[in-house]
């Protein structure tokens, strides 16, 4: 992918603050009309955004179209019903003691956003932010990532067939573009990718004061008590792991599971496997390749540092890794210790009683992740999830909590900053401003000089 030019970003950037700056984007019927806009061009570029899924991702349709399209769709259509009440302005209470004032919150766009989307799921981690900058008011640049070539293409051309550039563009290329653009002066920066490209994105950010958006990742654990259906906990559990064959931020990353439930798990995950993709998964129309060599080398490295208790079957040509558990890990091994981004599975098995305080020990004493799986009593999950911290939680299930839009999604310390989906998409991208209005028909004296009525003020404040 051809990195954009400098100063034809540097131009961009220019043409969309002072589009900005003419008020229009702040009307609530053309926000509307680009959102509509936007559904229409998602509509008519369905196909060419999943042939190119497939291309770079070996994505199958409906994988693209569930955990792709179909996610975009519905935060457009949920953005339009409801951005008219979103942007209402707000009365709020006032106080006697400035009274006969009026106290109210305004919505108003932040300004000129950058999207900055990873590989993983390159449609809806670049869209959805973008229908909330459209809510919101605002103008954005939107930068794809280079890894997935063929949708940051497709991208690139339906934005530029749907939208003017001073509203709505799009800039292609490596990490040097990446830095130029965090280098600007931009209203927001709204970025999903790594913890450690992130600290360089604050690190940018803050010469100018940038506001961040940052949507993470980690390790997130997955927790298995002896108390749990381990068939259907094995079902969703495989299937969150391959989905997009684990390249995904809320992936379940490493299995928490006690020494008497092991076996039976292993059983059962092998059994689900084979159901969700068939008696070899290489054969499988839904399974998803690493993205590129260097994820390939890096994800199939890890399977040497552990004992495989299933799967381990690598083809480096086809970039093809099967799902695999493993277990025996050195401590401090890299696959403890980095996100997985990939199908393979550290296994942290626990000896003893008190299994659930065990789990929570591991966990509280590792960064805080953007996702957290029980499986077990529903009682229990509750106890453990009030026991740890995530961006967010699922009881007997894995990944799920993403597809509520109702939910704010979002990480918490090294998972990240900041939420959005639905309303908070909308929030995200503006500015809740608080403004007082006070009439001109009578003019209290409490708060003028000398402060003649001091003691009755003062009264009025307790």
């Amino acid at each position: 992918m051809e990195n954009t030019d400098f100063k034809q970003i540097d131009s961009i950037i220019d043409a969309q603050k002072a589009f900005f700056a003419t008020g229009q984007t702040r009307r609530i019927d053309y926000r509307k009309a680009q959102l509509k806009l936007l559904l229409e061009a998602l509509t008519a570029y369905e196909k060419r955004i999943s042939d190119a899924l497939w291309a770079d991702l070996h994505k199958s349709y409906q994988e693209s179209y569930l955990t792709e399209i179909s996610l975009v769709r519905g935060e457009i259509d949920s953005h339009i019903r409801h951005l008219k009440s979103w942007a209402r302005r707000e009365r709020r209470s006032t106080p006697i003691t400035i009274f006969p004032s009026a106290s109210y919150i305004v919505k108003e766009p932040l300004g000129t956003a950058l999207i900055v989307s990873p590989w993983n799921y390159p449609v809806q981690l670049l869209l959805n932010p973008l229908v909330g900058a459209i809510s919101a008011g605002c103008t954005a640049v939107l930068k794809p990532s280079p890894y997935v070539p063929e949708v940051s293409r497709v991208i690139g051309e339906m934005i530029a067939e749907y939208f003017k550039p001073d509203y709505i563009a799009v800039v292609q290329g490596n990490r040097e573009v990446n830095a130029h653009l965090f280098a600007q002066k931009f209203d927001i920066i709204f970025f999903t990718g790594s913890p450690a490209l992130a600290k360089k994105v604050m690190k940018a950010a803050s010469e100018n004061l940038v506001p961040l958006v940052l949507e993470l990742g980690g390790k997130s654990p997955c927790i298995i008590a002896p108390q749990a259906d381990m068939k259907l906990a094995a079902r969703r559990i495989a299937w969150g792991k391959t989905l997009n064959s684990g390249q995904t931020c809320i992936a379940p990353d490493y299995i928490i599971i006690h020494k008497d439930s092991l076996e039976n798990f292993r059983q059962e995950f092998a059994k689900a496997v084979e159901q969700l993709h068939g008696a070899d998964i290489h054969d499988s129309g839904h399974y998803v390749r690493m993205v590129n060599d260097s994820a390939f080398k890096r994800v199939s490295s890890y399977i040497g540092e552990g004992s495989v208790l299933y799967g381990g079957r690598t083809i480096p040509e086809e970039r093809f890794i099967e799902p695999t558990l493993l277990t025996d890990i050195p401590e401090g091994s890299r696959v403890l210790e980095e996100e997985v981004f990939g199908p393979v599975f550290p296994v942290i098995v626990v000896e003893g009683e008190d299994f659930d305080s065990q789990a929570a020990a591991y966990v509280l004493q590792r960064p805080k992740p953007l996702a957290f799986y029980y499986f077990g009593r529903e009682s229990r999950g509750w106890e453990l999830i009030s026991r740890t911290s995530s961006g967010g939680a699922c009881i007997n299930d894995t990944v799920m909590h993403i597809v509520n839009d109702k939910l704010p999604f979002g990480g918490v310390g090294n998972s990240g900053m900041g939420r959005y989906h639905n309303r908070e998409s909308f929030e995200a991208f503006t500015h809740r401003r608080a403004v007082v209005s006070t009439p001109t028909w009578i003019d209290m004296p409490f708060r003028y000089m000398p402060y003649r009525f001091f003691g009755l003020a003062k009264k009025m404040m307790k």
